[in-house]
């Protein structure tokens, strides 16, 4: 893991595409901008995870009545 330090008001790069500016940072919060191609997708962590997990659960409950109806 790469870890930098910013100020309020810098931006990092990812790629030629992607910035990422901080545009607040107090207490134990920070406010980030992301300025990306409209093709790519930003989530927060736990939501990526919990879309991961619903798409894991579907295509066990497709397979299941594949097999179901395999019978």
């Amino acid at each position: 893991m790469l870890v930098l330090t910013r100020k309020n008001g810098e931006t990092i790069k990812i790629g030629d595409d992607i910035e990422i500016t901080i545009i607040s940072a107090k207490n134990d919060q920070v406010k980030i901008g992301i300025n990306a191609p409209k093709n790519v997708e930003i989530f927060r962590k736990e939501i990526y995870d919990q879309i991961l997990s619903e798409n894991e659960q579907a295509s066990k409950d497709i397979s299941g009545m594949l097999n179901f109806f395999k019978k």
